[in-house]
């Protein structure tokens, strides 16, 4: 889910176009995806992403690093790389202490990080085992508390990616509190969330009704699970957010943006549709049992599984650290078609 859309606009120049999946429809209109194919899936994506992780690969190049201070230095990390760890977390992967190591001497953590940099290390850290609240960053004297860091941060001025990913970070644990002077709250940033829903009932990264797209939106939505506010503001922007991806799936069962004019299905967004289909108990049942629009070839968790390759690889992606994370979050979304309100950025 920690997709950074400042990473996918400035990167949309360069991103080719994806092929549909259109697989042949079964008796009941649409191709779901069987037990046996998302098996076969997941485990050629896991394989990969083990190699990333212990030759600290990015996946594209023989040289990226996934974790390097020197490649990265305001961050130490690959973007993406929280939804990577916690995807291999899912898929019962044991982080050695090597690879803990790894993570906590790379990243650039301190109490100037924006609060992007905070939420991702805050889902980064629990999903390799490491308490974000009693974090010591590399080279610092002291622990620091990543969550009371992130809650002082005001989210007045930031893009709804940002509070989307703060409002998920902060709601990611029961033992998560608020702090004295904190600047904002989980229902007041569900709320400003909310205010933020677009015309067309979507979101966009620059608050322009123009720019709506599904990543966002996805985000939203899922953000606005993870606060669980029972605000009706809150409750309607929510809902209307779902109804919005249900209208702008693509006929193949894929999701994607639009630039220049064109439709870009790809796997990425498809992920992030399937992440926030799953917060609700009804749209849950349209990422692989039923189809969301009539003529529909494919739900999204087939379309979405089509897109990794015999090798592992996941088609057409631009980064390969956070193509896999999300993919592996969304299918773990999924819950193997069982719904459940824990949902998938909960670690406790």
């Amino acid at each position: 889910m920690f997709s950074t859309k400042k990473v996918m606009v400035a990167s949309m120049t360069t991103i080719l176009a994806l092929g549909a999946l259109v697989p042949v429809a079964d008796a009941a209109g649409v191709k779901s995806a069987s037990k046996s194919y998302q098996t076969s899936k997941q485990k050629k994506a896991y394989t990969y992403a083990k190699k990333m992780l212990k030759q600290n690969k990015d996946g594209l190049t023989s040289k990226g690093k996934m974790f390097s201070k020197a490649a990265y230095p305001t961050t130490g990390a690959a973007s993406g790389y929280s939804d990577f760890l916690l995807g291999l977390k899912k898929q019962g992967y044991k982080f050695t202490k090597s690879q803990k190591k790894l993570v906590k001497k790379n990243l650039v953590i301190s109490k100037k990080s924006d609060p992007a940099t905070l939420a991702t290390a805050i889902i980064g850290l629990q999903a390799i085992g490491v308490n974000p609240t009693k974090y010591k960053p590399a080279g610092a004297k002291k622990s620091l508390n990543l969550v009371n860091t992130l809650y002082k941060k005001s989210m007045t001025k930031q893009t709804v990616n940002v509070q989307s990913q703060t409002l998920i970070a902060v709601s990611s644990n029961k033992t998560f509190k608020k702090p004295s002077k904190a600047a904002f709250s989980k229902t007041s940033l569900s709320k400003r969330i909310a205010k933020n829903q677009q015309s067309n009932h979507g979101w966009a990264y620059n608050n322009t009704v123009a720019s709506v797209d599904s990543d966002t939106t996805a985000m939203a939505v899922t953000a606005l699970g993870m606060g669980k506010s029972h605000n009706g503001v809150v409750t309607k922007a929510a809902k209307q957010g779902r109804n919005y991806l249900k209208k702008n799936i693509y006929k193949s069962g894929a999701f994607g943006y639009t630039y220049n004019g064109k439709e870009n299905p790809n796997a990425n967004s498809t992920a992030e549709a399937i992440i926030a289909l799953s917060t609700n108990k009804a749209t849950a049942k349209l990422i692989n049992q039923k189809a969301i629009k009539s003529a529909q070839k494919a739900t999204p968790l087939r379309n979405m599984l089509g897109y990794v390759q015999h090798a592992g690889t996941i088609k057409g992606a631009y980064s390969m650290t956070l193509a896999y994370g999300q993919v592996s979050v969304a299918t773990a979304a999924y819950h193997n078609g069982k719904y459940t309100n824990k949902f998938v950025y909960q670690f406790k």
